[in-house]
């Protein structure tokens, strides 16, 4: 019995059972590499359709700009509730690879139903359930990879699973281009073999994610969501997320507008996230690293400095090439500094119990700020133009980060 309310106390303080290596600072557990391998080849099937999407439905079904900004806002707006929802459920039942088991594989059927549907609507409600399967499963795996390593080694690791899982972004919208560049009316081959990928992800999760037992012993009650509140950090956190949403633009417009700028070919546009993916890969374990030096939510308002600097360069007359180069380059470390970094910054300030449940709640006032973004965004291009929409992501993020900052001052 004493022996049992030791193990008890020592799970409740995030020790390691007896006979369980601890998890050494400066080194990467294997959870961790685990996971990014699932993402990786996850993120390959994605990045396939997401990479052909945006030009097939503006270019080929003729969607125009406010529609596609509500279908893009759809995109990050539809994983809200799940979020919440799988952060709970995984806290509650303690099976974080379960609950993230099964958004993967919700993802995975939805790449083979784009095989049956043929108009822009019916391809929406497909992805929204797919994003539905992202949201159930994004907290889980977040938890699974902070509560795997000690807090000051959070941006390290999150660094690690972020180049990994951009290693599929990069590969993806490459293997896309190859299937359109040898497939006549390729697209029906993009999706078929996207769904096999993804149904490989699920299958390298089961075999190779392990998750630690929880104790078996009586747990106490989990606390309420509205503890969360109470941690002035998170809350802090939440809203310079929010209103920075608000004026993030979506990766489809920056390559829409890229598209527009240079006429690419069909066939090219996929080459466009590579670019974003390559930067990203190189730079997040670096940017990780500089996170856990410098401060975390600092390096998360640098990367939207980095996002208001590539809009502000679409609106130079710029030549192809640095135009390309440049906005690419700022792109992907925007993601560099904010995806995973985001995630380290709130880990640590979240008790154990509630890890999963409050990075599920700082996910999801993120992704209705971005769905609100995409909205505005979509609607100024559509009324005045390309170039006033760009103008108006810029200066709202500036504007944005004023209170930003001081609220940083503050903490």
């Amino acid at each position: 019995m004493y022996l049992s309310a030791g193990r008890a106390a020592d799970a409740a303080q995030g020790l390691p059972a007896p006979g369980r290596r601890k998890a050494v600072p400066g080194t990467v557990p294997g959870t961790v590499l685990a996971l990014g391998l699932v993402s990786m080849v996850t993120d390959i099937s994605a990045e396939m359709v997401t990479a052909v999407l945006p030009l097939y439905l503006v270019a080929g079904l003729g969607m125009s700009p406010l529609a596609f900004g509500a279908l893009d806002g759809l995109h990050h707006g539809a994983t809200a509730l799940l979020r919440l929802a799988g952060g709970r459920i995984a806290d509650r039942t303690h099976r974080r690879k379960l609950v993230a088991g099964a958004g993967y594989a919700i993802s995975a059927v939805c790449k083979g139903a784009l095989l049956f549907v043929t108009t822009p609507w019916s391809v929406a409600a497909v992805l929204a359930a797919d994003r539905t399967g992202k949201g159930l499963r994004t907290a889980p795996r977040d938890a699974l990879i902070s509560l795997s390593c000690p807090p000051e080694d959070q941006g390290r690791a999150f660094g690690v699973h972020r180049a990994l899982d951009t290693a599929g972004a990069l590969l993806g919208p490459l293997a896309a281009f190859a299937l359109l560049w040898v497939v006549v009316d390729g697209y029906d081959a993009v999706f078929t073999v996207s769904c096999g990928i993804a149904l490989l992800g699920v299958l390298l999760l089961a075999l190779f994610v392990r998750e630690s037992p929880a104790p078996a012993v009586a747990r106490p009650p989990l606390p309420p969501v509205r503890t969360l509140v109470r941690i002035p950090g998170l809350r802090r956190l939440c809203l310079i997320a929010c209103t920075l949403g608000l004026f993030t633009v979506g990766d489809a417009f920056l390559y829409l507008l890229l598209q527009d700028r240079l006429a690419l070919r069909a066939a090219y546009f996929p080459l466009l996230p590579v670019g974003t993916a390559a930067v990203f890969l190189l730079g997040a374990l670096p940017v990780g690293r500089l996170a856990d030096r410098l401060g975390r939510v600092r390096v998360f308002l640098g990367g939207h400095v980095l996002l208001c600097g590539a809009c502000l360069l679409l609106l130079t007359p710029l030549p192809a090439a640095p135009l390309v180069a440049g906005v690419l380059l700022l792109h992907g470390l925007f993601y560099a500094a904010t995806d995973g970094v985001l995630m380290a910054a709130a880990g640590p300030m979240l008790p154990r119990e509630l890890r999963t449940t409050g990075l599920a709640v700082l996910q999801t006032a993120q992704a209705l700020a971005r769905l609100a973004g995409s909205l505005l965004f979509g609607a100024v291009w559509t009324l005045w133009g390309p170039e006033p929409a760009l103008w108006t992501a810029a200066g709202g993020l500036l504007l944005a980060l004023i209170p930003a900052l001081r609220h940083l001052r503050k903490a």
